[in-house]
């Protein structure tokens, strides 16, 4: 409801409402203000961060910690600049410079002559030795260059961890036979009373090529 104005009009000139109209306007405004009332705000309450100067009247209402503080950890070479909620990130290191044996600080150099057999894997320059191998052998070509076996019986060589490319050597003596799972020989012939140089070359990692040949005198 909109609010009832009392019409006054000129002092004792009778223009103005009457007192039963007048009282009627000052009733309903009082009505429509009680009736209101529920939706009053009676007090104001503060969050944190947040501070109001009175809870009547005109009420301030003040943010009174804008910049909450914030911890970041730089990583080494990160740099952390600004406050909160804005800040920057630099890398001020983004290519470090090697310096020894390998050079560099974006496309990297290796120095000459660095690369030797000390620095090599196992694997390409350790020997497994077997000296009465029979029945089923494992050939780890991942742990092992060159196995050196003495047969004592019908042995059948296993190739476990193979790449495709690798070169392997197998040195075999004594007069019994063996074989190579997915093997296919290539050239020579086995003969047990002189020790035998087979080449194996990992076709892919589950099939081999093999060749077989012994010392010339």
């Amino acid at each position: 409801m909109a609010q009832q104005d009392i019409i006054i009009g000129p002092a004792n000139q009778g223009q103005g409402d009457t007192l039963f109209d007048a009282f009627t306007k000052v009733q309903s405004n009082f009505d429509e203000l009680y009736a209101d009332d529920a939706g009053d705000v009676n007090s104001v309450s503060a969050g944190t961060g947040i501070s109001v100067n009175q809870t009547t009247g005109a009420v301030t209402v003040t943010n009174s910690a804008p910049d909450q503080t914030v911890s970041l950890a730089d990583g080494g070479n990160i740099g952390v600049s600004g406050t909160y909620p804005s800040f920057t990130l630099t890398n001020s290191a983004p290519n470090a410079t090697h310096t020894g044996e390998v050079t560099g600080s974006g496309a990297l150099t290796i120095a000459s002559d660095v690369i030797t057999q000390d620095k090599l894997a196992n694997q390409f320059k350790t020997t497994l030795t077997n000296g009465s191998a029979t029945g089923s052998v494992s050939l780890d070509f991942g742990a092992y260059q060159v196995f050196d076996m003495t047969l004592s019986g019908t042995t059948t060589f296993g190739i476990t961890n193979a790449e495709i490319g690798m070169v392997k050597d197998l040195y075999v003596t004594g007069v019994q036979t063996f074989s190579i799972t997915n093997g296919k020989s290539v050239a020579g012939t086995y003969d047990g009373s002189v020790v035998n140089l087979i080449q194996i070359v990992a076709q892919t990692p589950t099939s081999f090529w093999y060749s077989i040949s012994q010392e010339q005198v």
